[in-house]
């Protein structure tokens, strides 16, 4: 016999970033031109730029600085 179907009481939060809210504190990480993580500090927002870039060379990823309002690209070297 089929069990039924039950629905929890409470749905389960979703942590949505929506597209049309422009970030002002914080480092944003930008992936092929778009905004995917925000980071609390630069050596973090920077830390998970490279791994990305060394796991998939191919994407264009960027670190983007609310606070000045500026994308910061990866050096070659980092």
């Amino acid at each position: 016999m089929k069990k039924p179907l039950t629905i929890p009481d409470e749905p389960q939060p979703r942590n949505v970033t929506r597209a049309d809210l422009v970030m002002t504190e914080g480092f944003g990480l930008e992936v092929d031109g778009r905004m995917k993580t925000v980071f609390p500090t630069l050596e973090a927002a920077q830390k998970r730029a490279r791994d990305l870039k060394a796991e998939f060379p191919m994407l264009q990823v960027k670190v983007y600085d609310a606070a000045e309002m500026k994308l910061l690209e990866l050096s070659p070297t980092e």
